[in-house]
C-alpha cells in the first residue's frame, strides 16, 4: 500500500512532539529546564539561522511548567490526553497540509470528510435528517440559528435589513437558568435591543425548581402577540448548567409548534441520547429544531469543535445564515473530530458516555447514606449531574436537635462553609473534577459532573470511592465547627480587650480582634496601634503548637487588623482558646507600653550615671591624692604603697528604671537579675506531655495519659531521693548527717540510728550516689 510520506513524517513528528511535552523533567538534571527557561524567558531578537524543533518544543514545554514550583506540587490535573486525543491533534495538523492540495482534490476531500461526520452524529445522538455546523465558541452555533430563523421568519431581511424588525419586533425567549450572558451575547451580535430577549422564570410551586414555568412562558408569548411582537426562539435545557435538570421538552415543542417558533436546546445531558437506555424527558430532544453539542469534553478529545445539528429546507437561507460555507477551507473543522470518532468507534463512545453515568449513580447513592449531606439531583436513576451541600437541617446531631433558624446569616455561614467544603475535596481528590455552582434556592453547592470532566480527568470508581471516604472525614469537622461558633462568640464577649468580628463569608470558628485599652489615643494612632499588636498576635499565635489555622481571613475580606481561626474539631476547648487570645494580646500590649516608657527611663539614667560618674571621680581623686596622678611619681608610689579605693562601679537595672551598685555582683561572683517576666497564662500546666494545646482533658487516649503521669511522678520522686550534689562545707566532728526518707518509702521497724562509729551510714550513702559522681566524705576528724 503507498504511504504518502509527509503524512508518515507527520505522525512521526506528532508523537515525538507529545513524547517531549508530556515527560517530565529532566531527570539526570532537575534543575536544566529551570535554567533554559531563565535564559530563554526574556524575548529576544529571532536568531539569524533559526532553532531546530527539539529546542522549540522544550520552550514551549518549560512555559507550560513555568508556574510550577518543585517543593509545592499543585493539586490541578492536565487533561489526560491518551490516543484519541493524539488523533485530535493529528487533525489540526492534516487540516494545515490538506489545504494545500489542488481545489478539486480537496474539494471532494472536505466532502467526503463533512458528510461522514454528520452522518456519524445523527445517528448516534438520533437526530434523523439534520445537518451539522462546526464551530469553535460553543455559542456560535445558536448565534447561526438565529440568524437563520430571522431569515425565514422576515422574508425580506436579505435586502431591507434590520428596518424589515421594527415592523414585528422579535422576541427570544430563554429560561432564567440559562447560562449567565447567553442571551446579552445573542442580542448584541445579531443587533438586536434587550427587549427583544425575555427570560422566563422557573417553576415555584409545582415540578422542579430549576425547570421553566410552561404556565408563565404560555402567558408571555400570548402577551408579546397581542402587543404585535413576534415570537422568534426559545432557548432550552437539557441539563441546566448549574444542577443538571432538564426542562420538560416535550411539552415546550408542542408551544412552539402552536406559535410557530423554533425550539433550540442544549445541556450535557443531550450525551445520554447515544445510550440505549435513555430517559423520557431528554428523548424529546431529537424533535428539537435544533441542539448543540460539546463532544470534546464528553469524550476527553482536545481542541475539537462543537457542533449544532438543525434541520432546514432551504440551502440558500442557511448560507446566509453562515451555516454552511462555500469556502473548502471552513469545512475542514471537522477534521479533527472525523478522526477521532473513527479511532473511538460507536463502541468506544457509547462506552464513555456510560461510564461517566455511572460514576454519578455511584456517588448518588454512597451520598445517601451520609448525615448532613443534601443531595439535588432531578432523576435518581438516570442523572449524570450529582449537586450535593453540607446542610444545616442535619447537622446538629452532636448538640442534641436542629440548628434551622438558630443564628442570624445562617445562609452566609452554610455557603462559605460548602465552599471550603468543594475547595478540600477538589484538593485531596483531584481526579473527581468536582467544582463549586452557585444556586438561587439551595445557595453553594458542590458540583459533581462526570460527563464533562470524567474523560478528560481519567476518573475512575475507586476515585469516587476516596471523593466519599474523604467527605465523610470532613462533614464531623463542618458540624464542630458550625456548633462551635456560637460558643466562641460568647467567649469573645466575655472578654473586654477582645472584639468579635461578623464575618459570614468566613469557613471557620470566626474572627476576633484585640483592642488597645489606651482610651487617649487619637484615632490614627488607634488605629497603627490596632494593626501593630494584632499582626504581633498573629504570628504569637501560630507559633502555639495547636492544630488550629491563623490568618488574616480572606485576601479580599472586607475585615482587616483581625484574627481569623479556622476549621474547629470536636476536642476545641474554646475558653481556653480565646483566654490564651487575651493574654497574649495584654502582654503584648504592656511589653509596647514599656517599650515606648523605655526612651524616657534611659534618658533619665544616663543623666543619673553621668552625675554619679563625676562624683566617683571626685571621691577618688581625693582617696588618692595628687601625687599619684603624676605618671612617673604614681607609678612608684603605687609599687610601694599599693592603694585600695573605696569606689564601687555602677550597673543600670532597665527594667526597674534604677542605678545599682555592682558591689553584689563581685561579692556574689554572679549578675543578680530582676523580677523575671511573667509567663503567658496559658493551661500548659494542666497540660500532659504530648496533648497539643485547646484541646480539652480526656481527649486522648487514657494509656498515654497514665503513662506521662507516672513518667513525671517518677522523675519527681528521684529529684527528692537524690538532689544535686555541692560543694560540701566543714562539718564538726560530732555532725552526723542524716537523709530524710521520702514520703513514698514503706515504713520499716524502727531500728537503731547507724552511726559513724559502725561505718553502715557511709555504705547507704555511697549505694545511693547516681553514676559519674563521688560521694561526699565526711571528716570525722580522725
Amino acid at each position: 500500500m503507498m504511504v504518502d510520506p509527509t503524512l508518515a513524517e507527520m505522525g512521526k513528528n506528532l508523537n515525538e512532539a507529545m513524547k517531549i511535552l508530556e515527560d517530565g523533567r529532566n531527570a539526570s538534571d532537575p534543575d536544566a529546564d529551570r535554567r533554559q527557561f531563565s535564559r530563554s524567558s526574556i524575548p529576544g531578537p529571532l536568531q539569524g539561522d533559526g532553532q531546530d524543533v527539539a529546542s522549540i518544543l522544550q520552550l514551549v514545554q518549560n512555559l507550560m511548567h513555568e508556574d510550577e514550583e518543585e517543593d509545592k506540587p499543585s493539586h490541578r490535573r492536565m487533561q489526560n490526553v491518551g490516543e484519541q486525543g493524539h488523533m485530535a491533534l493529528l487533525g489540526h495538523s492534516l487540516a494545515a497540509y490538506i489545504s494545500v492540495l489542488d481545489r478539486e482534490r480537496l474539494r471532494k476531500l472536505i466532502t467526503r470528510i463533512a458528510s461522514d461526520t454528520t452522518l456519524w452524529l445523527c445517528r448516534l445522538f438520533r437526530y434523523e435528517s439534520g445537518s451539522a455546523y462546526y464551530h469553535e465558541d460553543d455559542r456560535e452555533g445558536l448565534l447561526k440559528v438565529c440568524r437563520l430563523v430571522i431569515n425565514t421568519r422576515y422574508e425580506d431581511y436579505s435586502t431591507e435589513g434590520y428596518t424589515v424588525l421594527n415592523s414585528r419586533q422579535p422576541v427570544i425567549y430563554q429560561s432564567a437558568t440559562c447560562r449567565p450572558g447567553l442571551g446579552q451575547h445573542l442580542c448584541s451580535q445579531l443587533a438586536l435591543p434587550l427587549s427583544s430577549l425575555c427570560t422566563v422564570p422557573c417553576n415555584t410551586m409545582f415540578g422542579s425548581q430549576h425547570q421553566m414555568d410552561i404556565a408563565l412562558l404560555d402567558k408571555l408569548i400570548r402577551e408579546d402577540v397581542e402587543t404585535g411582537k413576534l415570537p422568534l426562539l426559545l432557548i432550552a435545557n437539557a441539563g441546566t448548567p448549574g444542577a443538571g435538570h432538564t426542562d420538560k421538552l416535550g411539552r415546550l415543542k408542542e408551544l412552539c409548534e402552536q406559535y410557530g417558533m423554533w425550539l433550540h436546546i442544549e445541556g450535557v445531558n443531550l450525551a445520554t441520547l447515544a445510550l440505549w437506555e435513555v430517559s423520557s424527558p431528554v428523548t424529546a430532544a431529537t424533535r428539537s429544531d435544533s441542539m448543540t453539542l460539546t463532544l470534546g469534553p464528553w469524550l476527553g478529545l482536545p481542541a475539537v469543535p462543537a457542533v449544532t445539528l438543525y434541520r432546514h429546507e432551504d440551502p440558500a437561507l442557511s448560507l446566509a445564515a453562515g451555516l454552511t460555507s462555500s469556502q473548502p477551507v471552513e469545512k475542514l473543522r471537522a477534521l479533527p473530530l472525523w478522526l477521532s470518532l473513527q479511532y473511538l468507534g460507536h463502541d468506544g463512545i457509547v462506552e464513555k458516555i456510560r461510564h461517566a453515568v455511572e460514576l454519578s449513580q455511584q456517588l448518588l447513592e454512597k451520598l445517601k447514606t451520609l448525615a448532613s449531606i443534601k443531595t439535588s439531583v432531578e432523576d435518581e436513576l438516570n442523572s449524570p449531574v450529582v449537586v450535593f451541600r453540607f446542610s444545616q437541617e442535619t447537622s446538629a446531631e452532636s448538640s442534641g436537635g436542629s440548628v434551622e433558624g438558630y443564628f442570624a446569616g445562617e445562609r452566609e455561614v452554610l455557603d462559605s462553609l460548602n465552599r471550603w467544603l468543594c475547595e478540600r475535596l477538589a484538593q485531596l481528590v483531584p481526579a473527581s473534577g468536582v467544582d463549586i455552582v452557585d444556586l438561587e434556592d439551595e445557595g453553594t453547592c458542590v458540583r459533581f459532573t462526570p460527563l464533562m470532566t470524567a474523560a478528560a480527568l481519567g476518573t475512575q470508581r475507586s476515585d469516587v470511592d476516596l471523593l466519599v471516604e474523604r467527605l465523610t472525614e470532613l462533614v464531623p469537622v463542618l458540624n464542630c465547627t458550625l456548633r462551635l461558633r456560637l460558643d466562641f462568640r460568647e467567649e469573645v464577649y466575655r472578654h473586654s480587650a477582645l472584639s468579635y468580628i461578623e464575618d459570614l463569608s468566613w469557613p471557620g470558628l470566626g474572627a476576633v480582634r484585640y483592642e488597645p485599652r489606651v482610651e487617649e489615643l487619637t484615632d490614627s494612632k488607634r488605629k497603627l496601634e490596632v494593626e501593630k499588636i494584632n499582626s504581633e498576635l498573629l504570628v504569637k499565635l501560630g507559633d502555639l503548637d495547636a492544630d488550629l489555622i491563623f490568618s488574616t481571613g480572606l485576601e479580599f475580606g472586607p475585615e482587616k487588623d483581625c484574627i481569623f481561626i479556622g476549621m474547629a474539631t470536636e476536642d476545641l476547648d474554646v475558653a481556653e482558646l480565646v483566654d490564651t487570645i487575651a493574654a497574649l494580646g495584654r502582654d503584648i500590649e504592656e511589653n509596647g507600653r514599656l517599650l515606648e516608657n523605655m526612651t524616657e527611663v534611659v534618658r533619665k539614667g544616663i543623666q543619673e550615671a553621668e552625675l554619679q560618674l563625676q562624683k566617683d571621680n571626685q571621691d577618688k581623686l581625693m582617696e588618692e591624692g595628687v601625687l599619684r596622678q603624676i605618671p612617673l611619681v604614681g607609678s612608684v608610689l603605687n609599687w610601694f604603697s599599693p592603694f585600695q579605693s573605696t569606689v564601687k562601679g555602677r550597673t543600670f537595672n532597665l527594667a526597674a528604671g534604677s542605678l545599682d551598685s555592682t558591689e553584689p555582683t563581685y561579692s556574689m561572683k554572679a549578675q543578680t537579675g530582676g523580677l523575671a517576666s511573667p509567663e503567658t497564662p496559658t493551661s500548659s500546666a494542666k497540660r500532659l506531655p504530648g496533648q497539643r494545646l485547646f484541646r480539652r482533658e480526656g481527649a486522648g487516649g487514657s494509656d498515654s495519659h497514665s503513662e506521662t503521669s507516672s513518667v513525671g511522678q517518677a522523675e519527681d520522686f528521684s529529684r527528692e531521693r537524690f538532689p544535686q550534689p555541692t560543694t560540701p562545707s566543714p562539718v564538726p566532728d560530732e555532725a552526723v548527717s542524716v537523709v530524710p526518707e521520702s514520703p513514698e518509702t514503706p515504713q520499716v521497724p524502727a531500728e537503731p540510728e547507724p552511726t559513724q562509729e559502725n561505718g553502715e551510714f557511709g555504705t547507704q550513702e555511697e549505694e545511693r550516689q547516681p553514676d559519674g559522681q563521688d560521694a561526699p566524705v565526711e571528716e570525722t576528724g580522725r
